[in-house]
């Protein structure tokens, strides 16, 4: 038996081992990109981008590129058949501030678990979609940037703490009801209440979002779905001011960020903090590393009308602000500054130079209290005074 045992074992570590060392010397993909991704880069020309689009009234290459944009995201998720029924699960008083658990039904699918804080005092207040990070942690999302209420598991409590050290300990979401906004943080499609049954496994993520494009529809793109239909909730809510409603997130929030600000006319005011580049930096082999959020961040076919910061561009002339690391590995400091002049040429083209603050700072992929008062000055600059 023991012996019968030990060929078995034998047996499974020289099939991982030779699997392991399994290499062709004829091959197409490496650091995975394709062989030919220079050659790629090469082709995109995004011809719908503002400038070089033959739509030269700046309003209705908006309308077109935006209806581009939704064309790639596939089939949306239906509307709810009655309207975004809330329901209340918990709720706690905070330091100025109360805090509440809701579930919002967001699609006739799908109900969204969501935190709410709402500041202490006489609304109507200004608000904040409050957008979370990728950080390929997917056990917990609202709660990186709300801490969790009392209601929660201390798994996820535990968790949550320890997760915002990459936000220098304070939680963006409270911070921002503690200065007078509502805030509102739901869970993206994978992350949070609304992953996997078998426990998050960022291996499956592009595996289950493989799966979704089979039924004809985006994994990325209902995040951004949700997002939109989350923000026109915060704007249906009586102590939002849904004149006076922003967002911001960092790192895949700061994507969702500035994507909801040019897609959805509820949002007057964005900041993004670590994410914004150029296709051709991002996906080269110029760089000791390449993109891995694969399809957190995917459109089909989009690269082939328009780049990130055309993208972010529609947004134009509202109020935006983009800080990015420059020591931060994910975004080469060459596609930021090339992303950051794209986007000054189509504000200043409007006539909105000024409304538009880049800004590259000495720091890693992060988002400590400097940069969320950086935020909160900005924000405070456009959404406290009618």
């Amino acid at each position: 038996m023991v012996k019968r045992t030990s060929q078995i074992i034998l047996f499974f570590l020289f099939v991982v081992l030779t699997t392991s060392a399994q290499v062709r010397n004829k091959y197409e993909f490496m650091r995975n990109l394709p062989v030919y991704a220079d050659s790629l880069i090469a082709d995109l020309t995004y011809p719908l981008a503002w400038g070089n689009s033959d739509i030269k009234d700046f309003d209705e290459w908006k309308q077109v590129a935006r209806q581009k944009i939704f064309d790639c995201m596939l089939t949306p998720p239906p509307a709810p058949a009655e309207g975004y029924h809330v329901k209340v699960l918990f709720e706690e008083q905070r330091d100025g501030y109360k805090a509440r658990k809701i579930e919002i039904r967001l699609s006739r699918y799908y109900t969204v678990p969501a935190y709410v804080l709402i500041p202490d005092g006489k609304g109507p207040f200004p608000a904040i979609n409050a957008l979370h990070d990728h950080g390929a942690h997917l056990f917990i999302g609202k709660e990186k940037v709300i801490r969790p209420l009392a209601c929660e598991d201390s798994t996820v409590i535990k968790d949550a703490d320890e997760w915002v050290e990459n936000y220098e300990g304070q939680f963006f979401g409270d911070y921002l009801a503690q200065h007078g906004y509502v805030v509102f943080s739901a869970d993206a499609p994978m992350w949070g209440e609304r992953g996997q049954k078998e426990g998050p496994r960022r291996d499956r993520y592009d595996m289950i979002a493989g799966n979704m494009m089979m039924y004809g529809i985006d994994l990325s793109a209902y995040m951004t779905y949700d997002d939109i239909a989350g923000t026109e909730y915060l704007a249906s809510m009586p102590e939002v001011d849904a004149s006076r409603i922003g967002c911001t997130g960092w790192s895949m929030g700061a994507y969702r960020t500035w994507m909801l600000s040019a897609l959805s006319d509820r949002i007057k005011i964005g900041a993004s903090v670590c994410w914004m580049v150029t296709t051709d930096e991002q996906l080269s082999f110029k760089y000791s590393r390449t993109e891995n959020g694969g399809f957190a961040n995917c459109f089909p076919g989009l690269r082939r009308w328009l780049d990130y910061p055309h993208v972010a561009s529609i947004a134009c002339p509202k109020p935006m602000l983009f800080i990015n690391g420059s020591q931060d590995k994910l975004f080469p400091v060459s596609g930021v500054e090339k992303a950051f002049r794209i986007m000054h040429d189509t504000w200043e083209s409007q006539g909105a130079g000024d409304k538009l603050e880049t800004e590259l700072w000495d720091m890693p992929h992060s988002c400590g209290k400097n940069s969320q008062k950086r935020v909160l000055d900005f924000f405070d600059k456009y959404l406290k005074t009618k």
